[in-house]
């Protein structure tokens, strides 16, 4: 299965998660001087090599992810599927549990996260930050 992923590319779709957002704003959303209304889909590899340490993860997650580029639907969804419980189980999890004064970061190129909504009517501030990265890399290109 490692040797298959390690060839496989998925199609990223930010509409999937942003799309209704950015088409209820309006003005543009503003992202390196450049306006977007709409996300264009992008090809990613499904194994993505960390530049900084060479260790291979999965660069899949249901939010983005619409499918594997060059297999049937059935296919693409029965091997996201296996993808998806592989990054979700247990051993790969992490559960923060929340401070006053906390403050979490991570490595997108290595992390798939989720807020629960589970802080009830207290409320929840995040500023994000994204900085401008290299572009995702498989096994076969690094």
């Amino acid at each position: 299965m490692q040797r298959l992923a390690d060839q496989l590319t998925a199609v990223h779709d930010g509409t999937r998660e942003f799309g209704y957002y950015l088409a209820q704003r309006e003005e543009r959303t503003k992202w390196e001087g450049e306006e977007f209304r709409t996300l264009v889909p992008i090809e990613h590899p499904v194994v993505r090599v960390n530049p900084d340490t060479g260790r291979k993860g999965l660069f899949v997650n249901p939010g983005f992810v619409s499918h594997i580029a060059g297999v049937s639907d059935a296919e693409s969804r029965y091997l996201l599927d296996l993808f998806y419980a592989h990054i979700t189980k247990p051993e790969h999890i992490v559960r923060h549990r929340w401070s006053v004064g906390d403050v979490a970061m991570w490595d997108n190129r290595s992390t798939v996260h989720y807020a629960n909504r589970d802080y009830g009517d207290t409320r929840r501030v995040m500023h994000r930050i994204t900085l401008r990265g290299d572009a995702p890399v498989g096994p076969h290109s690094a």
